[in-house]
C-alpha cells in the first residue's frame, strides 16, 4: 500500500486536523510518499537535538492531532517545537548529514531509501520551519 505524506504549516492543532480532505487548497504543503513519517519525525529530532530516540517515544513525540482510529485512515501529527527549531536553525550541510544518518538508520533495519530524496525532505522542511520562527504556528504531517 502506498502512503502519501504531506507536510504543512497550520496556525494550530484544530486547523491542522484536516484528516479527510487533507491540506490541499487550505495550506501549502510538501508531498512525499512511502516512508514512516512518524518514525522519521522522531529520528530527525533525535539526530538534530541529540535526544535519545527512546526518550522521544516515551513522551509520545510526535503528538497525534487527528486519527480516525481505524489504523487505515489518514493521521495528522504535529512536529515538536524542538524539531521545528532544529530544522530552522540548521545549516544546509548539517541537514545533509542528518539525512545521511537517517538513511543509515533505515539501512541498518534492512530498509532502502533513496539518499537524494532523503536529503531533500529535511532540507525542504527547513524553509517552512524557518518561516514559523517564534510564531505560534506549527509544522504538521498528514499521512494517508
Amino acid at each position: 500500500m502506498s502512503t502519501i505524506i504531506k507536510f504543512f504549516v497550520a496556525p494550530d492543532h484544530d486547523a491542522a486536523a484536516v484528516v479527510e480532505v487533507g491540506p490541499d487548497g487550505v495550506f501549502e504543503s510538501l508531498t512525499f510518499g512511502n516512508f514512516d513519517a512518524e518514525e522519521a519525525l522522531i529520528e530527525w529530532e533525535s539526530i538534530g537535538t541529540g535526544q535519545a530516540f527512546e526518550d522521544l517515544v516515551a513522551v509520545d513525540d510526535p503528538e497525534v492531532v487527528a486519527d480516525p482510529g481505524d489504523d487505515e485512515g489518514p493521521v495528522v501529527l504535529a512536529a515538536s517545537r524542538a524539531l521545528q527549531d532544529s530544522l530552522a536553525g540548521t545549516e544546509e550541510q548539517r541537514l545533509v548529514e542528518v539525512s545521511r544518518l537517517w538513511v543509515a538508520e533505515w539501512s541498518a533495519d534492512g530498509e532502502v531509501f533513496d539518499e537524494g530524496i532523503a536529503v531533500w525532505i529535511p532540507s525542504g522542511l527547513a524553509g517552512p520551519a524557518r518561516a514559523i520562527g517564534q510564531k505560534p504556528e506549527g509544522l504538521y504531517c498528514r499521512m494517508a
